[in-house]
């Protein structure tokens, strides 16, 4: 009795390691998950980003000044990119998100300095992310002082060295006073959730007829490709429509976080972001067996798009190589469409690029998806 026991299990269990060598796809997941996993959190995470980009408005071109901006550049958190020539184009950088931060050295620096009184210098940060700030603004406070306590302070001014308020830096965070965490993330979240709702429903589309034995009905019809992917993707654009005004009808009335924007701007940006993703399960469903490969192949595409979209983790502090990745991904153009709308209130200029972006990804998509549908069985 053991010994038939065992060859039936012997035979189940051939059975099925030979099913799953013909299931490359899944074979493939099961190794490929954990190392993309190990590959991002390794290479591609920092929750301390530096070499953020800062733009400078210099007044005042005396020694102490270029020896404050040695100081900030020292710290390695500040990457001097930009040098606008009003206070209008430097919040223009911010608005758009061209810069982190604005460094202003008025032009009464350091006449200020030589008469006794106490200076000041302004930075103005894009604290939309409050992780992203934190630790480059304490850094700045430290370096501002301890620089010009070291080098400068000497002669008329050495009565300052002593004097830890000779120095006033004076920090403004735009779009976010207070570093709440959650005017970052409720606005993120609207983006990982379309995109993992809408990836994964329209990538079973295809596949549950083909399952189902539904697709000879639908192959039959006079109907072109590119008319099933419109059809198949009209009915999730509705859904995809509720879930978002469900989404920012709770997070105003429970986070209190509000659309300082346009209205219409952000459902121009958010309709286009789902048909995006609806196109992209689509273009899944056409090149996966059954529905276990279309899930399968969905999850392959939402884990990059989380974690290199911006969401959880400052999008700057990411390597170069993680960055062109994450670029490529609807997430990471979608996220600064709704926090530049929702927080910064951006105009259609300021996001212009980002909507450019989804608008290209969707043709491309389309077009992958339409040569790649099926018009046989075989």
């Amino acid at each position: 009795m053991w010994r038939g026991a065992w060859k039936r299990l012997a035979a189940i269990i051939v059975k099925e390691v030979l099913q799953l060598r013909r299931d490359r796809l899944t074979f493939a997941m099961m190794f490929g998950m954990p190392i993309m996993q190990l590959l991002l959190f390794g290479y591609a995470i920092d929750t301390d980003p530096h070499r953020l980009p800062t733009a400078v408005i210099a007044a005042d071109q005396s020694q102490i000044t270029r020896t404050v901006l040695s100081a900030l550049s020292n710290t390695g958190y500040m990457k001097f990119t930009h040098q606008p020539k009003s206070e209008d184009e430097a919040s223009a950088l911010l608005q758009q998100g061209d810069v982190q931060f604005v460094v202003t050295i008025p032009s009464d620096f350091t006449r200020r300095l030589i008469r006794g009184e106490r200076a000041q210098i302004l930075i103005d940060a894009d604290a939309t992310d409050p992780l992203a700030t934190a630790n480059p603004l304490a850094a700045a406070g430290r370096a501002i002082n301890q620089a010009l306590s070291a080098h400068d302070f000497v002669g008329p001014l050495s009565s300052l060295r002593n004097k830890p308020d000779a120095v006033e830096l004076v920090v403004q965070r735009r779009y976010n006073p207070e570093g709440k965490s959650r005017l970052n993330i409720v606005p993120g979240l609207l983006a990982v959730i379309l995109t993992m709702t809408m990836v994964m429903m329209t990538a079973l589309a295809v596949t549950r007829e083909r399952e189902r034995g539904t697709m000879e009905n639908l192959l039959a019809m006079p109907v072109r490709p590119l008319e099933v992917m419109v059809g198949k993707i009209v009915p999730y654009i509705v859904i995809g429509s509720v879930q978002v005004a469900v989404i920012l009808i709770v997070s105003r009335l429970l986070f209190d976080v509000a659309i300082e924007g346009s209205v219409t701007l952000l459902s121009v940006g958010t309709a286009l972001f789902i048909t995006v993703n609806l196109a992209i399960g689509f273009t899944i469903s056409t090149l996966t067996q059954n529905q276990l490969q279309a899930m399968q192949a969905s999850f392959f595409m939402m884990l990059p798009s989380i974690l290199l979209s911006g969401f959880m983790f400052p999008f700057r502090g990411m390597p170069v190589w993680a960055q062109w990745i994450g670029e490529a991904l609807p997430a990471t153009h979608f996220m600064r469409v709704v926090r530049g709308v929702m927080l910064k209130g951006a105009s259609f200029d300021d996001i212009a690029t980002a909507l450019a972006a989804l608008l290209a990804m969707l043709l491309l998509v389309s077009i992958l998806a339409i040569s790649r549908y099926r018009v046989t069985l075989d």
